[in-house]
């Protein structure tokens, strides 16, 4: 793969972070530095992570990563995005925020987009980058694509969604983006993979 390949490839892993990233923003509805700086740190590390570990287990386990990635991805994501939608509709009193800045959130919501970055390191194999020191540079890209999307994200979503956050139902949309993530996830695997 060729520098702008790489490039570009980081940039698409990364959207499914920036649309996590814009609405966990608006969730938070106020720039939040730690909180930020470890969602966005969480995204790159396992968005880095994961294209590594499919490297490494490319020759063993290929065949049932492929197999299992976009079930995988489309069941976190639509269990956060049901659980967010279900909060939207609970009265305010016993309302119990769906939290993006909660570590086991903000976990859960990390491996589901990069489920498919693991994809993705199966095929770096498959090119054939064989050792350490070629894989390095394509996972550090990737790591850092993905956490300068993600804070750009959840600044905009924190900027732009705090003045009307409580009347459009911000986790209703925020689950709905959830799950349209783990639909577009399982849908391109399942009928656009060769």
């Amino acid at each position: 793969m060729t520098g702008l390949e790489i490039w570009l490839l980081a940039i698409g892993l990364a959207m499914d972070c920036l649309a996590v990233s814009i609405a966990s923003g608006i969730m938070l509805k106020r720039i939040e530095w730690r909180s930020m700086l470890t969602m966005a740190f969480a995204f790159g590390f396992f968005q880095a992570l994961m294209p590594f570990a499919g490297w490494m287990g490319a020759n063993t386990f290929s065949h049932l990563i492929e197999s299992v990635d976009h079930w995988i991805a489309f069941a976190i994501l639509s269990f956060l995005g049901v659980r967010m939608i279900l909060e939207a509709f609970k009265d305010e009193e016993f309302k119990n925020e769906f939290n993006p800045s909660s570590l086991k959130v903000v976990l859960a919501m990390a491996v589901a987009t990069s489920i498919d970055a693991l994809a993705v390191g199966v095929s770096f194999a498959f090119l054939g980058i064989k050792n350490y020191a070629t894989i390095l540079s394509p996972i550090a890209i990737i790591g850092l694509v993905s956490f300068t999307v993600s804070i750009l994200g959840l600044i905009f979503g924190a900027r732009c969604g705090c003045g009307c956050a409580r009347k459009l139902k911000v986790e209703l949309w925020g689950g709905i983006i959830l799950i349209i993530i783990g639909t577009k996830i399982l849908i391109e695997h399942l009928f656009f993979q060769p």
